[in-house]
């Protein structure tokens, strides 16, 4: 009983946590995209509550987010699936992606105001001291940050809202990234790109940079990703 009263309490503290959520978004997304768990393949909520020791509630909520991603489908009344992520459809998504925070980038080396410029050139900076002790999550969190900072610099909320929506369907395939060795400096230094050219307002030369860099993600990312085919 004691045994049994201990797991619920460490069940509720995990929840409390508020994180449990995005943990098992991160893990049940990175088995998919590695070919842990296959096109088709069931995820049972049960089970799933039981590998990450909480109750169902925070399950339906990672699976809801999956699906939100693309990654999970679900039908009413049926337990969610692994979807078949295309090579074309991720692709296709990254294309959009690329273009997307091109214009973000343009506009942002037109508007961004001297104090959002003076933002983003020194948490740029700081951000090597990541990239040299390879810190990969701190980077992720930051290279997020960087992002959205581009996002709000085009001062264009339409575009900021789908430039975010389109990167949360990313985000499981644009963290991978991150595993190829070397991968944080080269990212630094195509930031670097992107920094330099808003810092002297050259919207041209931002948008290219910004292009550019999303394209070597799409690379970089489809890696590790086991998708189907057409």
């Amino acid at each position: 009983m004691q045994i049994r009263s201990a797991k619920l309490a460490r069940k509720k503290e995990i929840i409390r946590s508020g994180t449990t959520v995005e943990q098992m978004v991160r893990s049940i997304a990175d088995l998919i995209i590695t070919g842990a768990m296959h096109p088709g393949e069931r995820l049972d909520e049960i089970s799933l509550a039981n590998r990450f020791e909480v109750s169902r509630t925070p399950v339906r909520e990672a699976l809801s987010q999956l699906c939100a991603s693309g990654l999970v489908c679900r039908q009413p009344n049926k337990s969610a699936i692994v979807t078949n992520v295309t090579q074309k459809h991720l692709a296709s998504m990254f294309e959009a992606m690329a273009e997307l925070e091109a214009v973000c980038a343009r506009l942002s080396a037109e508007r961004m105001t001297v104090d959002e410029r003076r933002m983003l050139d020194a948490e740029h900076t700081a951000s090597a001291r990541l990239v040299y002790s390879r810190c990969e999550d701190e980077y992720e969190a930051h290279n997020i940050e960087f992002h959205t900072r581009l996002y709000r610099g085009a001062h264009s909320e339409h575009l900021a809202e789908l430039a975010n929506q389109t990167r949360a369907r990313l985000a499981p395939f644009r963290r991978a990234q991150f595993r190829i060795p070397g991968r944080l400096a080269r990212s630094y230094q195509e930031h670097d790109v992107v920094v330099t050219a808003i810092l002297r307002a050259d919207g041209p030369a931002a948008s290219l940079a910004a292009y550019t860099h999303v394209s070597i993600v799409s690379t970089a990312s489809t890696v590790f990703a086991d998708t189907g085919t057409d």
